[in-house]
């Protein structure tokens, strides 16, 4: 009979010239042998969790935990970017009529610098001159941008937290805007060039695509218009991401245990967070765009922003601020919900995934016992 794992067993042996001794003699089952000993055989060792993995069958009975076969901080890379495009494309429409109003006064030039145009004629003119599509020209560009850039933002916030979080383990109100800062310049630089590039596509009619407008700034204004306002830019988005980042993580560690998980606290979290952001930093952003267009007069921050006071007042700098007051809820909102949904999915496969190895373990104990 074979011995089943971790059973004693017992084994004699006769070793010739070993004397027996008197115990040997008078027990009747060594009686005659040189040499006995009681043994365990020892436990064959198993890789960890090597033939506990899910098989092909599994996986195709489970779905849900195919997500966790792709390392965790890919798949959080990947869900920042899908919640970035979703809520670009949805409020394309939104952002292009507020960049017209933005650099309205520029281009219409300098005869009529002071006109301006209103939401509603706004939306009216680019419905005449291009159609539908027109509300989303030069979206193809911003959601080319948005995907790293949401990627690499909330990849460099999570790694600048940890970087800024003091001796004590703890992320202080001074660190979180340091991590919210740093991340939005990181990511600012990264893809600035197509910021640009989508910016001349919403607004310049004379180019038809990303290709041709690329030719025409590299033959008439050189590698160096990708990067034209490139300070402005890294001034407004650092304070703006920075601000979001800290008033949402702290209106929502501040929310009572139960309302954290919910979906209304999160759309309203977002919502306080983006205006607060929006109305503190909107002036900058108005600048960094006018810095950015073909034939601007202004050279420095501090230039822009007497010229466009100068010519149009203290409102110049909020143009264009209702339509981007208008989408700031829906884009929050959007890429907070789906990127809170992007985690729980990530989390209950993770969960799945655990469960379908616990269950292949205690089968393997089951059938070695």
């Amino acid at each position: 009979m074979t011995p089943k794992i971790n059973q004693p067993r017992l084994i004699w042996k006769e070793i010739p010239g070993l004397e027996p001794s008197s115990f040997e003699e008078n027990h009747p089952l060594l009686r005659g042998s040189g040499f006995a000993c009681v043994s365990m055989p020892e436990k064959k060792r198993v890789p960890a969790n090597v033939e506990f993995t899910p098989t092909g069958a599994q996986l195709l009975k489970h779905p849900l935990a195919v997500v966790a076969l792709v390392p965790k901080d890919v798949a959080l890379f990947g869900a920042g970017a899908l919640a970035g495009a979703s809520a670009k494309t949805v409020t394309a429409p939104l952002d292009r009529i507020k960049l017209i109003m933005q650099t309205h006064g520029l281009r219409a030039g300098q005869e009529s610098a002071k006109k301006t145009i209103g939401f509603l004629e706004a939306v009216i003119s680019v419905g005449k001159e291009s159609g539908v599509k027109g509300y989303w020209k030069g979206n193809l560009a911003q959601v080319i941008r948005i995907l790293p850039y949401s990627a690499v933002q909330l990849f460099a916030y999570e790694s600048y937290k940890k970087l800024f979080r003091g001796e004590d383990g703890e992320l202080s109100v001074i660190g979180r805007l340091a991590a919210g800062a740093s991340a939005g310049m990181t990511s600012t630089f990264v893809t600035y060039p197509l910021d640009v590039l989508r910016l001349r596509m919403a607004v310049d009619p004379g180019h038809q695509t990303m290709t041709n407008v690329v030719v025409s700034m590299l033959k008439e204004e050189g590698l160096g218009s990708f990067y034209r306002g490139l300070v402005p830019s890294l001034i407004s988005i650092a304070p703006y991401v920075a601000v979001n980042f800290c008033v949402f993580d702290l209106v929502k560690k501040s929310l009572p245990e139960r309302y954290k998980n919910k979906t209304e606290a999160s759309l309203v979290t977002a919502f306080v967070a983006a205006t607060v952001a929006t109305v503190t930093c909107y002036p900058l952003d108005t600048i960094r765009r006018q810095m950015q267009m073909r034939g601007t007069p202004y050279n420095t921050v501090l230039d822009a922003f007497s010229g466009i006071i100068a010519r149009d007042g203290v409102a110049g700098l909020y143009r264009g601020f209702v339509p981007n007051a208008l989408k700031t809820l829906p884009n929050s909102s959007i890429r907070l919900t789906t990127f809170d949904a992007m985690k729980r999915l990530i989390a209950a496969s993770e969960k799945e995934f655990q469960r379908i190895l616990e269950e292949n373990r205690n089968e393997h104990k089951l059938g070695s016992s």
